[in-house]
């Protein structure tokens, strides 16, 4: 039925994969510095951190993928020529990686930002008591109960860009998507490998609401449900 094109498109769900964990750790991070930065008594940093999350939020993600790979190639090589400098292609993966990472920090920083503002202060006051730094009482105290609150968030965002990773097959990046493309245009059977890549999402999705509902089990050990 699938013409010898099984194990390629089983090749480009382990690209699709390798996008979506590795702009995971981008989203994170910037996750975590924005959400450091709306908290932050700093007014340059607050307002920054909006504007980020404001802009994101407010442009679909098809034009990023775009303005990131095609404009910032084309300012990138503008400048490198001015500067006397051969110009460069840009890296289709990582392309792929740091716009989907840039995108979805937006929305983990709001995440991440709940979860903080949800933690009572009293905890801070209570491990300052005990004669803790800031950094242990964060560290020991306030971190694993601002996990247990953004879990649900971070699950949803986690599965929404695992879905958007299929946009970086407009770039030309040969993930599961693309080949998908390829393979219906070759056997003139595009709904069959729509439905294979339909699957195969599902199926990655499907596990990571398994595991991500274990670590919320997990870090709700000993809370009753539906209290802080």
């Amino acid at each position: 039925m699938f013409e010898g094109y099984t194990g390629y498109i089983i090749a480009g769900a382990q690209t699709t994969l390798q996008i979506a964990l590795a702009s995971l750790a981008v989203a994170t991070l910037l996750g975590l510095i924005g959400a450091a930065c709306r908290l932050a008594p700093s007014l340059a940093l607050n307002r920054l951190a909006v504007a980020y999350s404001t802009m994101v939020r407010g442009v679909p993600d098809l034009v990023l993928m775009l303005l990131v790979f095609y404009g910032g190639q084309t300012a990138a090589n503008a400048v490198l020529e001015t500067l006397g400098l051969a110009a460069i292609d840009f890296n289709q993966f990582i392309a792929g990686v740091l716009t989907l990472g840039f995108i979805y920090g937006a929305y983990l920083s709001e995440t991440f930002r709940g979860a903080l503002m949800a933690v009572p202060k009293g905890q801070w006051e209570a491990g300052s008591a005990y004669g803790m730094g800031r950094l242990h009482v964060f560290f020991r105290i306030i971190l694993p109960q601002m996990i247990r609150l953004a879990i649900p968030g971070y699950t949803n965002n986690w599965l929404v860009l695992t879905k958007a990773t299929a946009l970086v097959s407009i770039i030309g990046l040969q993930d599961m998507m693309f080949r998908a493309r390829e393979a219906g245009a070759a056997t003139r059977e595009p709904f069959t490998y729509l439905l294979v890549v339909g699957a195969v999402y599902l199926a990655i999705t499907s596990v990571s609401l398994l595991l991500l509902r274990w670590a919320e089990k997990r870090y709700s050990a000993g809370v009753r449900m539906g209290e802080l």
